[in-house]
């Protein structure tokens, strides 16, 4: 099972990976976590990337594709894998068919979690969080019973992260949206794109998932 996991923040993809992962017994490769990983560890390519990264540039696609080939020799991808954060346009696109089609590991399905605007602006600006216990509620979906007081711990310090005011959250799901419509149409034209409906209850989206995944082309 080779899947290119797409989705906006606040889809809900991160607890569908997770939940597919279990399931399939296949690891969530998250670019971001690959890369602080790398760096960690020292390992040529993540010393390359930290060197671009203290520069203040973007690291390389060459870099990445690096990282991503090393990561997919390691024995827990044999069943497959879940790649999370990459592609991120058409031309890494074709730069991960072409490493794929190298180690004959090609995308099965390229999974999108699909979620209206709307309905992602309101569950990421309306996230709010208790200082005290870190308990998490959104003042749209799921308030605290009493305004401003945590239900679990009663602690009157409910705050809002100042990165998830509507202004700033627009723009980023409006810069997500520009830079993944391509990679939709990209891998809906090779005929592997699976969209589902990301609003619902999370039992219901993962069997929804698992139903499109079912007899996959090799």
């Amino acid at each position: 099972m080779r899947i290119v996991l797409l989705g906006a923040p606040g889809s809900g993809k991160g607890t569908q990976a997770q939940r597919l992962t279990s399931f399939y017994n296949i690891p969530q490769i998250s670019t971001g976590d690959l890369l602080r990983a790398e760096v960690s560890a020292g390992t040529v390519a993540g010393l390359q990337a930290k060197q671009a990264m203290d520069a203040g540039n973007l690291v390389s696609n060459a870099i990445m594709l690096d990282m991503i080939r090393g990561r997919l020799q390691e024995k827990d991808t044999q069943n497959g894998f879940i790649l999370d954060g990459y592609p991120r346009n058409i031309s890494q696109a074709h730069s991960l068919d072409d490493l794929l089609a190298e180690i004959d590991k090609p995308v099965q399905a390229s999974l999108l979690i699909d979620v209206e605007f709307d309905i992602l602006l309101k569950r990421i600006a309306g996230r709010l969080s208790c200082k005290s216990c870190n308990a998490v509620y959104n003042q749209y979906y799921s308030p605290p019973q009493t305004a401003d007081t945590c239900d679990n711990c009663g602690s009157s310090d409910i705050f809002q992260r100042a990165d998830d005011n509507e202004e700033t959250i627009r723009h980023r799901l409006t810069v997500y949206q520009q830079s993944t419509a391509p990679l939709v149409e990209f891998y809906t034209e090779k005929g592997i794109l699976k969209r589902i409906n990301g609003i619902g209850d999370m039992e219901d989206i993962t069997n929804a998932i698992k139903a499109e995944l079912e007899n996959l082309p090799a």
